[in-house]
Formats: structure tokens, sequence, C-alpha cells
């Protein structure tokens, strides 16, 4: 055993815990303040990510089922930057929560802790626990603003599927230890094989596959995000639309391609995956057309974009999988930007509707730039981090149904295609609201913080450079996944 590999999760933990304990020392009027320095621990445990100091060292822990490899790191990593950036949204939302923002503040580096978890889980065991943690932390976030009987609404939806979810996913996990005697991934993956006919064991892999569907808004186990986006607060949102679904990425990728790569090849399962991916794209882009609510448009969005991801799996190739990594890189900085400006310019309304976007362009120029940029970028519009994505997810279609003359796949192309012809219009539906639009009842300036400030430039920026500079990060995602 090496626990020592766990030091950063151990040190989100702690200082989680910390968080909690200074609510009773700090002034209300200063508690604010603790989501920057809970920025500044995250950062420095960022920075120490690439130069040692006992985190992300490469090795494993507890007989395998814990391991720090070039996937766990990268992950690592992407959700440590995806927290810091939900902690600014955050400060920025905690005039609209009455309450208790530092046991938010604290339950947000929960989440996280779990998401690090996710990212080294190689066992049933460790990958059950760590998506324990992150849903059962979420239950308290969406309902956070117990004074909204939307938000209460949202978290007891998201706690009745979410429970039902996990029984699935134990009940999968019970039915392949049962037939294989192994919850470790590695030795699962050498026994699979001789279990290729079993029923028990198949229904066990579509059971867990049913449980991770969930936590990645897949069709059709997606009911949940719409309403839960819509009635969650803001910052919870943000870190569910980018942080719960990498989460469930990086699961189902060492699930489907470390534990049981025989049955993932298999015609059926693929033409399963090809299916699955297919329709979600189809449905969250439909759902969206007629969409005024922006988190519930978000939600839907969030919906095809699980269908795009999936793009990546279904294609059964290294290509595709690291096309997943370096799509949730730029989904993360694209969805993060819209957040933001729906937190600073809506956090004053009582709804969330498109119309309080209007006049934003007089109100605040930076703001609308980071919405508009944000919603070109998931229109996928060249030259920004979106398009790239896209394109690489479906050239890694391309090249499976030339490899294997699967013409399911071509099906699929044009799928994906048609879903980014209709994401167009309520995409830029939004757009036109900021520059456009005349139901603007209040043109005052907005006055932003210098966080606010600096966050929405780190977006822009982050967007613009995957698209322009890519290499980077696919170099850092193709290394992931060898």
């Amino acid at each position: 055993m090496n626990a020592s590999l766990m030091t950063l999760e151990l040190c989100v933990i702690a200082l989680g815990t910390v968080l909690l304990l200074a609510d009773f020392w700090v002034p209300a009027e200063r508690k604010k303040f603790l989501a920057y320095a809970a920025i500044l621990a995250l950062g420095g445990m960022f920075v120490l990510s690439f130069n040692g100091g006992g985190f992300c060292n490469p090795g494993s822990a507890f007989n395998g089922a814990f391991v720090n490899d070039a996937l766990a790191v990268f992950f690592k990593r992407f959700f440590l930057l995806a927290a810091m950036l939900v902690l600014f949204i955050a400060a920025e939302f905690s005039s609209r929560i009455s309450a208790a923002i530092s046991e938010f503040y604290s339950l947000v580096l929960f989440a996280l802790a779990g998401m690090l978890f996710a990212a080294s889980a190689n066992d049933f065991a460790m990958l059950f626990v760590s998506i324990e943690l992150i849903t059962i932390t979420f239950y308290v976030l969406v309902s956070f603003q117990r004074g909204k009987l939307q938000s209460l609404e949202a978290g007891v939806k998201y706690l009745i599927l979410g429970a039902l979810s996990s029984a699935f996913m134990i009940f999968g996990i019970a039915l392949i230890w049962g037939t294989t005697g192994e919850l470790n991934f590695i030795k699962l993956a050498a026994v699979a094989p001789q279990f290729a006919e079993s029923k028990i064991f198949l229904l066990g892999v579509l059971l867990v596959l049913v449980g991770l569907g969930f936590k990645i808004a897949m069709f059709p186990f997606q009911i949940w995000a719409p309403d839960v986006y819509q009635g969650s607060p803001t910052p919870t949102t943000a870190f569910l639309a980018i942080g719960s679904k990498a989460a469930g990425f990086v699961l189902l990728l060492r699930f489907l391609f470390s534990a049981v790569p025989n049955v993932t090849h298999t015609h059926a399962f693929t033409t399963l995956l090809i299916v699955i991916s297919g329709i979600t794209i189809l449905y969250g882009n439909l759902c969206a057309l007629p969409q005024r609510n922006l988190k519930r448009l978000l939600g839907y969005s969030s919906i095809s974009h699980a269908g795009y991801l999936l793009l990546g799996v279904a294609a059964l190739n290294a290509n595709g999988q690291s096309a997943i990594l370096y799509y949730l890189a730029g989904y993360l900085f694209t969805v993060l930007a819209a957040f933001l400006v729906i937190a600073l310019v809506l956090r004053h309304l009582d709804t969330d509707d498109i119309s309080g976007l209007a006049g934003l362009n007089q109100r605040s120029p930076l703001l609308a730039a980071t919405i508009t940029i944000s919603m070109v970028s998931l229109a996928g519009i060249p030259p920004l981090a979106g398009f790239f994505g896209k394109f690489l997810l479906l050239k890694s279609v391309v090249e499976a149904a030339q490899a294997t003359g699967n013409h399911g796949y071509y099906c699929l192309l044009f799928t994906a295609l048609a879903g980014v012809v209709m994401s167009l219009y309520y995409y830029f539906n939004v757009v036109r609201a900021v520059y456009w639009s005349k139901e603007a009842k209040d043109l005052s300036p907005i006055e932003l913080s210098a966080p606010a400030m600096v966050t929405a430039w780190i977006c822009i920026a982050g967007i613009f450079w995957l698209g322009l500079f890519p290499n980077t990060v696919l170099n850092l995602a193709t290394a992931a996944i060898k």
C-alpha cells in the first residue's frame, strides 16, 4: 500500500474541512474571501502537480485499486482547474445564498475530492465510492437555496434518480463480481474473455453502463438534467455541467477499455454505443430548440454534448479517446464562461430567461463578448475550441468507419453533423438577445469585480488558445490515453 499517492486528495479534503471550521470565526461580510483563499490553495496544488512535491506521482495503491497514471493526472489537473473557476463563480454568486456560504465552498471541495478519486479509480469498489462521494455532495449543492421551491424540487429529483442509478450500478457490480470473482479492472480484463457468453456477466456490464450513463446525461438516462440545471444555484449547475460529466467519462473510459475491452469491441456493443450516441445528440439538440430559459437550454445542450463525446467512445480507437479529453478541456472553459455570465447578469432577477441578456452589449461589453464567444464555441464554429473538438471526434468516427466497414458509423456521422446545424439556431438565439434584442428593461452598467474580470478573460483565453494552438493539450491527451 502506498497511501502517499493520495496526498492531493487528502489535501483537498483537509482544505474543505478548514473552510467548514472557518465559518465559526470569519465575519459574515468576509466569508466571500474564503473562496479566494481556497482558489489560491487549489492553485498551489495545481502548480505542484507539474513540479512533483508529492502530488500526482506515478504509481498504484491499495492493491491496484488506486492508480496515478497519465490519464489520472490529466483529469486531476482538469478537475482542479474546474473547481478554481467554479469557486470564482460561487464568490460572485454568494449574495444570492442567504446563509452557510462557507458550507457551500466546502461542499464544492468535497465534490472535487470525489472527482479526484474517480480519476484514479481502477477497481469497482473505488469507482462506486468516488461516484457516491460526488453524487451525495451534489444532493446538497443542488438544493442549497432552501428558500427557493425550484431548488428544493431539483434536489429531490436528483436525489431520487441518483439513488436509482446507484442501485443499478451496484447491482451490475455485484453481477460482474459474482460471475468473475474480480473487482480490479486489470484482473477483470484478464478473465473477462472467459465469460463473454455469460448473460449474467453481460447484464452486469449493461447495468454499470446505466449507472455511468446517468452521470454523463446519456440517453435514455438524461431526464434529470434540464430540471436540475434550471433549479440548482448557478455555481452548482456549472460544476455539474463540467465536473460531474468529466468524472463520468473518465470512469466510462476505464470501465469500457480497461476492465471489459473484449465486450466493448463486440459488434453488438459497438452498435449499442452508436445508437445511444446518435439518439443523445438528436434528443439534446431537438429539445433545446424551443427553450427560453438559459439554464434549461444549457441542460439540453449538455445532453447533446454528451452525445458528441460518446462519438469518441463509439469509435473504439485511440484517436477517439484522446479527442474526448481534448473536447472536455475546451468544454471546461466554454461552459464555465456561459455560467459566469449567467451568475453575474441574472443574479438579481427572478428569472433565467434569455430576455435577461437583452442590452448586455451596452451594459458590459466584456460579458457580452464572453457569452458570445462561449455560444459560438459550443456551436462548433472555427477557430474556437469547440470546432476543433468536434472535428477530432468526427474524424475518429470516419477512421472507425474506414477501418471496420461498419456503415452505422456513417449514419452516426451524418446525425452528428445534423445536430451541429440544429444547434446553430438556439446558440445564436442567445447571441441575438445580447446584441439585437429590443426587450431590454435595464441598461445600467454592470460593475465587475477584479476576480470576475480575471475569470472572464481566463475563459476567453482558454477558448481561443485551445482552438488556435491545440497541440499542447492534444499531446497531453494522447499521452494520457496511451
